[in-house]
Parts: structure tokens; sequence; C-alpha cells
């Protein structure tokens, strides 16, 4: 029968990995993911396996047999929605994260507030409108908030290409910035996990005080 670690474990863990002072700053953090597909599960399954205190879910869709070559879902998770999906999964992995979930449709209307509490936001939308209206939105109305965006994974190109650029003192963007699934054969699991990777490493370098030049 399996045990649980407490959560004084937990945390004793990850500081003896991070080191305690950049370990609290992680914990004490909320971030905000806005899609929950190959980029979002992803993004949020790294964060909670590096303490991230606080993680809020953003996602109306729901779980389909085509997302499960890329995405941190399970087959039989499959109909159920995506925030509940992932929230069960991340809690098997960070037992003691809080998860925040919104199975909503982010406008113009809602981001504000569903975004209020987050001190750093992860754009993970596969729509490009729906990409440029929370990056627009962000960067006109949430002025002390960090945007780590994507854009470009698709295909079988080299992953050398995928990377971390800084737009502006508070905007981020990870990926080849050309890609696009009507290029090539689509998302790839590996190329998709690797943009991923770039922004939730973005989000704790930006914690630690690490900034993109």
């Amino acid at each position: 029968m399996c045990c649980i670690p407490s959560k004084e474990d937990m945390q004793r863990a990850l500081e003896a990995r991070h080191g305690k002072d950049l370990q609290q700053k992680f914990t004490n953090s909320t971030v905000a993911i806005c899609g929950l597909g190959g980029l979002g599960s992803n993004i949020a399954v790294s964060l909670a396996r590096a303490g991230i205190g606080k993680l809020i879910l953003v996602d109306f869709d729901k779980v389909d047999i085509s997302n499960l070559h890329r995405q941190q879902y399970k087959a039989d998770q499959i109909g159920r929605f995506k925030t509940e999906a992932l929230a069960e999964n991340l809690r098997e992995i960070a037992p003691y994260i809080q998860v925040e979930t919104h199975a909503v449709r982010m406008t113009e209307e809602n981001f504000e507030a569903l975004l209020s509490e987050a001190d750093l936001i992860c754009e993970a939308f596969d729509g490009a409108e729906t990409k440029a209206m929370l990056v627009n939105g962000v960067l006109e109305k949430l002025h002390t908030k960090y945007l780590i965006a994507a854009s470009g994974m698709a295909g079988l190109g080299s992953a050398n290409s995928i990377q971390t650029r800084r737009i502006t003192n508070r905007f981020y963007l990870c990926g080849d910035g050309i890609s696009d699934v009507a290029d090539d054969i689509g998302l790839v699991a590996p190329r998709v996990m690797l943009c991923a990777a770039h922004q939730a490493h973005m989000v704790l370098r930006i914690l630690s005080g690490n900034f993109e030049p």
C-alpha cells in the first residue's frame, strides 16, 4: 500500500533540490495557465513538480482521444473537463498544491477577473485570435504581471530552434516563431513538450530573479 509523504517531507525534498530561499519563492507564487492542451498541461506538470504553490487552470474544453498523444491526460479521462482531469493528475504528483479551476472560455470580458490573483501568466491557447486577445489584454491592463506566451512548435523541425525571447520586461515568447500546424504533420509530442518546458522554465527563472537578455 502506497504512503503519501507528508507536506513537510515534500517541502524538505524540494528545498534540498532548489535551496530553501528559492523554494520559498516557488511555494509562495501563483501561476495561471490559460489553455490546457499540449502546452498548458505540460507546463502545469512541470510547475507542480517544481513546487509552485498555486496554479490557476483555465480551459473550457473536454479531454478527447486526439489529445492523448501529447497532453497530460489518461485514456480513462476522455470526456471529462480538462480542468478537472488535470487537477486530479497534478494532485497525484504534488498532493499539497493549490489548484483553482475555471472551466470557461476566456474572453475580453472575463480575463482580468480570472487572472487577478496570478503573479505570472502562461499563454497556452491553440487559436491565434485567443492568443492575441490574451497577450494584448495582459499587456494593456495587467501591468504588474509577467506573461510567457508561445508561438511555433509544430512539425519535426530541429529541437534547437525552440527558444525563449524577451519581448519586453514583462513579456516573454517561447517557440520557433515560424512553424504552424497547417504547414507540416501538425503537433508532435516532444516538440510541443519542449516549448512547454521553455515556458515553465521561464516562470522559474523569473521567480528566481533571472531574466533573458
